[in-house]
């Protein structure tokens, strides 16, 4: 076998041009990723449905949507996510005890509650996840909308809003048993 004499100029001549090469292939393929159409429109939607007074239950959801944002967060996934509050979900987003109303207060819910208002606001303020309350359920029972956490908007109705978001904005619908 013979060797072909190279200059050690023209040898890094050219191994500098496959470095600029690999490069350029490096930027051209993360622009590409970058800008692709399915990429840029991959959101995951998702609205969960809070009409139940259980503690133990709501806190599952919570513990749901805790491990689906971070899931999103780590895969670098655009997502919107929201909690839907009608009737006995109205318990879980004030600390008014409700009195007099078929949502009032249990014991179990005393316990738990700065746990699970601790946890909620959490992913509200921490991971945008939104609340959002029937206006419905609200002013039946009359509760003022300055009892509500700060992160709650008010929708004029529960059950329409989540029907909006799956049918108009192609919202995955989850409900935690």
């Amino acid at each position: 076998m013979s060797h072909v004499p190279v200059s050690r100029a023209s040898f890094l001549s050219r191994d500098r041009r496959a470095g600029w090469l690999l490069a350029l292939c490096g930027v051209v393929l993360l622009l590409a990723l970058t800008a692709s159409p399915a990429r840029a429109e991959a959101e995951a939607k998702v609205v969960y449905h809070a009409d139940f007074a259980d503690p133990r239950r709501f806190s599952a959801m919570l513990t749901s949507i805790n491990n689906m944002v971070s899931h999103y967060a780590n895969e670098f996934i655009e997502y919107d996510v929201r909690i839907v509050f009608v009737a006995h979900g109205v318990r879980f987003v004030t600390d008014d005890k409700l009195a007099g109303t078929p949502f009032a207060e249990d014991k179990q819910l005393a316990e738990q509650r700065e746990n699970l208002r601790g946890r909620l606001l959490t992913l509200a303020e921490m991971h945008n996840v939104k609340l959002e309350l029937c206006n419905i359920t609200r002013s039946q029972i009359g509760l003022a909308e300055d009892k509500l956490y700060s992160a709650v908007e008010t929708v004029p109705s529960g059950v329409v809003r989540i029907a909006q978001l799956q049918q108009e904005e192609g919202f995955a619908y989850i409900k935690i048993e």
